[in-house]
């Protein structure tokens, strides 16, 4: 890894990983903060498909780019979740990797690439294609990566690494997502 002592700026690689709740959630603190300073952020949201999102309004009234790919997984009768990976994830998850390299051309500040961990470890991704996305990188962007599972090339790659645990969690008792909260 480079030497990044005394780097002043955006540019480094920061990543959320673990089985604990709040990823996203932190990552979309950091775009808050980058707006707030008067800098430019997206976000791409990988396997996020379908319209149930409470964030989302959010950074339209924010002025944060953000685009969505990957199939809406809840079906809309059981409530279930599918798990199933078919190649429209791939391609979805492709399209995701051409929309960050777009924002990295329009100069953004800061690009969270949410749920890109998973999606590499899914198999949705290659995480070789990832990689060459993460060198691509303006050296003035700085990039957040969250998701489960984050292959050991992102973490070693990474400046900041953050594991979320989970400890305990509602939903193993029955509680299921809550709008606002959630999602």
């Amino acid at each position: 890894m480079e030497d990044i002592k005394g780097r002043q700026g955006y540019g480094l690689i920061q990543v959320f990983t673990g089985n604990g709740k709040g990823k996203t959630t932190a990552a979309l603190g950091e775009v808050m903060r980058v707006v707030g300073a008067g800098k430019r952020a997206g976000v791409v949201f990988f396997d996020k498909g379908g319209t149930h999102y409470s964030e989302r309004p959010v950074l339209d009234r924010l002025g944060v780019e953000w685009v969505a790919t990957g199939r809406d997984r809840i079906d809309p009768v059981t409530g279930r979740f599918d798990f199933s990976i078919i190649q429209l994830d791939r391609d979805e998850a492709r399209r995701g990797m051409d929309a960050a390299r777009e924002m990295f051309e329009k100069g953004l500040d800061l690009v969270v690439l949410d749920e890109i961990n998973s999606t590499t470890s899914l198999g949705m991704l290659a995480q070789e294609e990832v990689l060459a996305t993460l060198d691509a990188k303006p050296d003035s962007t700085e990039l957040v990566l969250t998701g489960r599972n984050a292959p050991q090339a992102f973490l070693d790659r990474a400046h900041l690494v953050s594991h979320v645990g989970l400890e305990k969690h509602y939903f193993y008792v029955g509680v299921k997502a809550r709008e606002g909260i959630d999602y």
